[in-house]
């Protein structure tokens, strides 16, 4: 039986670090004194959104379609990570119909980005920014040297 609708859920972290650049659903962070630590390019809320994805159809996680082992990823855009994880859940005939994201980070304040991060995610996904709801959350001080990203997605039937 095929389900009209799946929800999926995807996490992502990394630790923070100087010298590198803080990139979050495909917007650079202004200001960022610290960057993500990560094989590819870091970005936790893109990764977070393809995981999502994937585990919304069963279709395991990035790390396995995309291991930090393989030379061929590191560096990697996480806007082509996205993309191919899209193109995998449209093969099997859904689509992404409504996505709910939250970033904790201590520092920098994200507020000025949610706009431009709603709007990035949408265009990557062939969706209207206002289905892309974007939620900032600090630490409170437990976890400073991180970044960390909760997604769920609604998948529909439909055509892809």
């Amino acid at each position: 039986m095929t389900l009209p609708y799946r929800i999926g859920f995807g996490e992502d972290a990394h630790r923070l670090a100087a010298g590198r650049p803080l990139i979050l659903g495909g917007v650079p962070v202004p200001h960022a004194e610290r960057g993500a630590v990560a094989h590819s390019d870091g970005d936790a809320v893109l990764h977070a959104v393809a995981d999502a994805l994937l585990s919304g159809l069963s279709l395991g996680d990035i790390g396995a379609h995309y291991p930090d082992t393989a030379a061929e990823n590191a560096g990697l855009d996480s806007r082509l990570i996205l993309t191919r994880c899209l193109d995998l859940v449209r093969e099997r005939g859904y689509v992404p119909t409504n996505v709910a994201l939250v970033v904790t980070l201590d520092r920098p304040k994200l507020g000025p980005l949610r706009a431009e991060i709603a709007r990035s995610v949408a265009d990557l996904l062939g969706l209207a920014a206002p289905e892309v709801g974007v939620s900032f959350k600090t630490s409170e001080g437990l976890a400073p040297d991180h970044v960390q990203v909760r997604v769920t997605v609604l998948l529909a039937r439909g055509e892809g």
